[in-house]
């Protein structure tokens, strides 16, 4: 039998497969979601995120100095708060534990990228990501709150803040709120195609921000957070938070959603992030407590899946064990 295409000559040993290889997993590509917490010297594991801390300042400081030298760029950080009120109050004091977290990272480890959080479910007694009212999550009224929050992150030194939150028309309101305040360095990494998916149990157990059970509190996200049934939607809102000045746009959940990621790829020419979350990881390190299938292994087949599907950088819980396998 003759055959005039092989394509397994390409596949033959390990460095002609490096040679041929179309996409290539960096820890360039990674940024670390860290819990804060109060305290000094807390390194607190979080049950429902087996190898995830709850972190205090100076502890998240040094956890900082190890990601740089691993060679992973940027950190996301969420607030774990004690202090909660119907308006979510907490999320912007000058003083808060974000902000404080904000301006000693900057100060001991300045060439990381330190990015935030901006949605208020931590910080709220009902658990949403905006302000209640009369039993909804009220859209411009969360926006005047978010954008307090976010110019008290940028205050404090932030690089990027990342809303989460899904409000129509945040970003827009952020970023002008930045611009006329003088933070116009101040990048906006925006939550665009964010997914009311199940995905999310092992991280709202991590910051207790899971939607309270009252009856005046909505059981669920599913208002504001998007259908996961949808495409064209996630393009629009994609759309529209580019219109309004974000500088990154990110699809979350990614694993579920590798196909809007590559959608969002093939429309838009900025850069695309997606988030590996808590719930997709954890499905690995329980299959492969199991023995059903190698962590490392399968950890690094995802992540490529994320970078191949057209993500530019990838929030994962894997950011820290990836850089190690991958060399740093």
């Amino acid at each position: 039998m003759e055959l005039t295409h092989r394509p397994r000559r390409l596949r033959r040993t390990e460095s002609i497969r490096t040679l041929v290889r179309e996409t290539v997993l960096h820890p360039g590509d990674f940024i670390q979601p860290l819990f804060v917490i109060e305290g000094q010297n807390v390194r607190e594991p979080i049950d429902s995120m087996p190898g995830q801390f709850r972190l205090s300042i100076d502890m998240l400081v040094e956890e900082c100095k190890v990601l740089l030298d691993l060679g992973v760029p940027a950190v996301n950080l969420f607030g774990y708060s004690e202090e909660k009120d119907p308006q979510g109050s907490a999320s912007y004091r000058s003083d808060g534990l974000i902000q404080r977290a904000v301006s000693e990272i900057k100060l001991r480890v300045p060439d990381i990228c330190a990015q935030t959080d901006v949605a208020l479910d931590p910080y709220t007694d009902h658990g949403h990501d905006g302000v209640l009212m009369d039993g909804e999550i009220a859209n411009d009224e969360s926006i005047a709150v978010l954008v307090r929050m976010a110019l008290s992150h940028a205050e404090a030194g932030v690089d990027w803040v990342a809303p989460s939150d899904m409000m129509d028309g945040r970003i827009g309101a952020i970023r002008v709120a930045l611009d006329d305040a003088g933070y116009e360095r101040v990048g906006i990494l925006a939550y665009s195609a964010k997914y009311a998916s199940c995905f999310y149990g092992p991280f709202r157990g991590a910051l207790k921000s899971e939607p309270r059970e009252r009856d005046d509190v909505p059981k669920d996200k599913k208002t504001y957070q998007m259908d996961p049934a949808n495409i064209d939607e996630a393009i629009k809102e994609i759309a529209l938070d580019i219109e309004e000045g974000a500088d990154v746009v990110m699809v979350k959940p990614a694993l579920a959603y590798l196909d809007v990621i590559a959608r969002a790829r093939d429309t838009f020419d900025v850069p695309i992030a997606a988030y590996n979350v808590s719930g997709e990881y954890g499905m690995i390190l329980a299959a492969a407590e199991r023995g059903w299938v190698d962590r490392d292994t399968a950890m690094l087949e995802v992540l490529t899946s994320i970078k191949r599907a057209g993500a530019d950088m990838i929030l994962t819980y894997f950011s820290k064990d990836a850089a190690k396998v991958l060399g740093g």
